[in-house]
């Protein structure tokens, strides 16, 4: 007796543990899927800096990333500012929109970013900054119903910008990307399996698409960008 109960303990766990590995199957591959399906049905849309020449954009928006604590801007967002106001130097467009995390007094990306831009030339008044950039999703929603723009050229790593596109596709802009990759960065390797889960996540959230955590009036970016100066 006490054998057939061993041996139905042991066919339950075999068969519980059969139905572990077969869900955690199902689940990785359906990730795989979706991450496949935001790559690749947008990868045509991330041009070269020629490429994006002809593309008359209403303003070139450049995605934040971290601020360190003595305020200067790190690799992967110098990175960033510099290809965005290389194209803003070539024409491709007379705005830049800064969009990032300014949610903390003591925490602040966007007004970084305009002063890197300016300390390299560049008119305060053609600078926009979105303070409540808070998420990729949040950023391009912004650049739509508080910005008005319509047609966009997104800066950021290649990694990162096949989910922005993906979002901004999804949310009715016309957006192309110019990815800022002149070097290696350190956890690379970390950062973009990460991505993988960030893009299941907002594979799903431009379904729902809900409000970002701020919106407020409306401020074109064809205007004055010191209206965003605080």
């Amino acid at each position: 007796m006490n054998n057939k109960i061993r041996k139905n303990k042991k066919s339950k766990l075999t068969n519980g543990l059969i139905v572990l590995i077969l869900a955690g199957m199902f689940a990785l591959t359906f990730i795989l899927i979706i991450n496949a399906h935001v790559k690749s049905s947008v990868k045509g849309r991330i041009v070269t800096p020629d490429e994006a020449a002809s593309m008359d954009a209403d303003c070139i928006l450049v995605l934040g990333a971290g601020v360190r604590d003595n305020g200067r801007p790190s690799p992967m967002l110098v990175d960033r500012l510099l290809q965005g106001i290389e194209l803003y130097n070539n024409g491709f467009s007379d705005r830049l929109l800064m969009s990032g995390d300014h949610g903390r007094k003591e925490y602040d990306e966007v007004n970084v970013m305009k002063q890197f831009a300016i300390d390299r030339g560049i008119a305060s008044e053609h600078v926009f900054m979105d303070h409540a950039g808070f998420s990729t999703y949040e950023s391009l929603y912004r650049a739509r119903d508080i910005f008005e723009t319509e047609r966009i050229i997104i800066v950021t790593q290649k990694y990162h910008i096949y989910r922005a596109l993906y979002i901004a596709d999804k949310l009715g802009l016309e957006a192309y990307g110019v990815a800022s990759d002149p070097r290696r960065y350190a956890g690379q390797n970390i950062r973009d399996l990460r991505e993988i889960a960030a893009r299941v996540k907002d594979y799903f959230t431009v379904i729902i698409k809900p409000t970002p955590t701020y919106l407020g009036e409306t401020i074109p970016i064809n205007g004055n960008g010191d209206l965003t100066n605080d």
